[in-house]
């Protein structure tokens, strides 16, 4: 039986195995790895390929499920579309510190914490934002009126997006 190592079969120099590059590209397809590199001898091969990252995918917020007729609505408030509308906004914005789920009241069957009007002191929960399943209380950073609730119950919510307007 001959010797793996004897049977290759001999190259020049300036000539490149072309069956073993296409060998290190089939293993970096099967394996998704993104360089390989192999040596034999005096002969070095590396194979690699570049990664493109895909754009990030931004998705519209869920339309708010429609309360069950035995239970009080709560105010469904939704993000405005127009550029106009966001824009014509006054009073401070409370923000979402997290991505996660936003919730209006402490269950189902709860009150909502907050309604438009209402005065709030500082410290108190404004509402909900469930993030890897643990509940994160949003507070009122100051005293003042709740002018508009910017978001829905059960409606997911991203970093730094407008939850609460409030006025003095």
């Amino acid at each position: 039986m001959a010797d793996p190592k004897t049977s290759a079969p001999k190259l020049k120099n300036d000539e490149i195995d072309t069956a073993l590059v296409r060998s290190l590209a089939d293993i970096l397809n099967d394996t998704d790895l993104t360089e390989i590199e192999v040596e034999r001898g005096d002969l070095k091969i590396r194979v690699a390929r570049e990664v493109t990252m895909a754009a990030p995918v931004q998705y519209a917020p869920a339309a708010a499920p429609a309360p069950m007729a035995a239970a009080p609505a709560a105010p469904q408030a939704a993000m405005p579309s127009d550029p106009a509308t966001i824009v014509a906004r006054s009073g401070e914005e409370v923000k979402s510190p997290m991505v996660g789920t936003a919730y209006l009241q402490a269950s189902p069957e709860a009150p909502p914490f907050i309604a438009p009007g209402d005065k709030v002191k500082k410290g108190q929960t404004l509402l909900i934002v469930e993030a890897m399943k643990t509940m994160n209380p949003i507070q009122a950073p100051r005293d003042g009126v709740v002018k508009e609730v910017l978001v829905g119950d059960a409606q997911p919510v991203e970093f730094g997006e407008p939850l609460v307007l409030l006025e003095a």
